[in-house]
């Protein structure tokens, strides 16, 4: 096989840098355009395991809002986050809903649950956000 270059930014920081990488299939052979040593290892992660973290939401039956925003516990694979969507697309909760419950339980082995983001209490219940029961 021939070497190949493929440009990727790195999102380990803010600095957003752009890569260009030298490879040759999944290993890496050069890294240029990184500000610092993250780049390298964000460009070999990138090349043979891309894992991304899922923020999104979660129906609520009886809440205070519709929703109740998600994330995962860890980056999961790319190719199963469009699974995952799916998933949580069919869940629904019953409120009330607290900040880091386990609404998921490791996805399909991965080890990553998916966690509520805050708490939803139910219609009627009193809250520090509303002052109101």
């Amino acid at each position: 096989m021939s070497e190949m270059e493929t440009k990727i930014i790195c999102i380990t920081c803010p600095v957003g840098c752009s890569l260009v990488v030298t490879h040759e299939d999944q290993k890496v052979i050069k890294v240029e355009g990184n500000q610092c040593r993250k780049g390298i290892e964000y460009a070999q992660n990138e090349l043979r395991d891309p894992r991304r973290m899922v923020t999104t939401t979660v129906k609520v039956k009886g809440g205070l809002h519709p929703l109740v925003p998600v994330y995962t516990s860890a980056p999961i694979p790319k190719p199963l986050i469009f699974e995952l969507i799916k998933k949580l697309r069919g869940v629904e909760l019953e409120a009330p809903v607290k900040v880091g419950q386990a609404i998921l339980k490791d996805f399909l082995g991965t080890g990553v649950d998916v966690l509520a983001a805050r708490d939803l209490p139910q219609v009627g219940q009193k809250t520090s956000e509303t002052g109101s029961g």
